[in-house]
């Protein structure tokens, strides 16, 4: 597989995989929205967070459906380039199907990188969570089933975005580990040790990135004073 790295044309595919995925993670939607329905930054407001739940409390439900929508649509694409163009490196079917899977986790860390750090809005943007899920809907659809059920059900006893988003990633890095290793590896056996670990530690950074962005969100979880979320036309803060 390594091969693969030393053909000049398989490193400029890999290159602009990245390129584009991450240029397209820089769309930052929650900006873009949010200066379409009132010419303001949202990085200005609220939390100054430019991700969803602070344009859904700033701006509107309506403004935050649609930054929603947004953020994972930019993921799905970038990971259905980077699966695409990856299985092209190879002609072998096995490795073909490796690629694919390298190919979409590469584009989606990718994309991910351009929300948070978006080079259209001076490297500051969202958290990622949205465009984490993205990803794990995409390339493993039951892990992101798992994870979302887990984010569902601490919302609904709390309606606390950032705790329910922290647990869910949490959870999103386990699942993946796990179900890879003794579902798909163990059991099925359709993907090397190589790739479990590749993927298990690509979830992790990915994870504890989305995390480590919600540092504020835990200095107010750990003094009580992190605000639920309520779903009204318009609000002024974000959690």
């Amino acid at each position: 597989m390594l091969s693969l790295f030393t053909d000049i044309s398989n490193i400029i595919k890999i290159l602009s995989v990245m390129i584009v995925a991450y240029l397209l993670g820089s769309l930052n939607i929650a900006i873009i929205v949010t200066k379409i329905f009132t010419g303001k930054d949202i990085r200005t407001m609220g939390s100054g967070n430019g991700g969803f739940t602070n344009v859904m409390r700033s701006v509107g439900t309506t403004a935050g459906i649609i930054t929603f929508v947004g953020d994972f649509l930019k993921c799905v694409i970038s990971v259905l380039i980077g699966g695409f163009v990856l299985k092209t490196l190879h002609t072998d079917y096995f490795a073909q199907h490796e690629l694919w899977k390298y190919g979409e986790y590469l584009a989606g860390m990718c994309c991910f990188l351009g929300h948070i750090y978006p080079i259209y809005f001076k490297f500051k943007g969202g958290k990622g969570v949205v465009t984490v899920a993205a990803l794990a809907a995409v390339i493993n659809f039951p892990v992101f089933l798992i994870a979302f059920l887990a984010f569902a059900i601490v919302f609904v006893c709390t309606k606390i975005v950032s705790i329910s988003s922290i647990i869910s990633a949490i959870v999103l890095f386990l699942a993946t580990a796990s179900v890879m290793y003794f579902y798909n590896y163990k059991t099925v056996g359709n993907v090397s040790l190589e790739y479990v670990a590749a993927v298990s530690t690509s979830t992790f950074v990915i994870c504890a990135a989305v995390i480590a962005k919600h540092h504020a969100n835990i200095k107010r979880l750990l003094k009580g004073e992190e605000k639920k979320l309520v779903l009204k036309k318009k609000e002024k803060t974000e959690s």
